[in-house]
């Protein structure tokens, strides 16, 4: 496989990644360092891992993984997408204490983001492809292309406020959605 071939895998697993940090980006009153630099390594860590694990576990178990990967992201990006929209619409109090991004959601939003990452791991198992070259450029173009995301999240945020939230939520809604109908082939 091309590095060119490997360098639009890579930027086509991280387009949901980039969503989702646009809209955590939306999600956020103030950006630090440690959100953004969490949210980028945290992405760009399981988009790279879950290649790996799904060419480790490729020949014996794709049947099993592809049948149900679909629902697993529909399912993670909805409840974070819903749980965004109920925070935007509650009162000031209880949206301030939610402001940073926990380490529990930054795992549910990686491995969310990442379930693709695993199918084109599987992928791999089945072509001539060099493995640790090919995560290692997934896992940074996830990694700048989160941190890039979460920027200009933030940026529309500041200016638009509790309806960006709303949108982010709805985004991750309709990524998990997109998801489910692609891997369904509905439309």
């Amino acid at each position: 496989m091309s590095f060119l071939t490997l360098l639009i895998i890579a930027v086509g697993v991280s387009a949901d990644a980039f969503a989702v940090a646009v809209a955590k980006g939306l999600h956020l009153k103030r950006l630090t360092f440690r959100d953004a630099g969490g949210l980028a390594i945290g992405f760009g860590l399981f988009q790279a891992l879950m290649p790996l694990v799904g060419w480790l576990l490729g020949r014996s178990f794709s049947s099993y993984i592809t049948g149900i990967d679909h629902w697993i992201a529909f399912g993670l990006l909805g409840v974070i997408g819903v749980k965004m929209i109920r925070e935007a619409l509650s009162p000031d109090e209880e949206e301030d204490a939610s402001d940073r991004i926990e380490l529990r959601e930054l795992l549910v939003l990686s491995v969310a983001t990442s379930i693709d990452a695993l199918a084109v791991g599987i992928s791999f198992a089945f072509l001539s492809v060099s493995i640790l070259p090919a995560v290692a450029l997934i896992g940074a173009i996830t990694t700048v292309l989160t941190l890039v995301g979460v920027i200009i999240g933030r940026q529309a945020g500041g200016r638009i406020g509790r309806p960006a939230e709303i949108a982010g939520g709805v985004i991750l809604i309709l990524i998990g959605t997109r998801i489910l109908i692609d891997h369904l082939g509905v439309l």
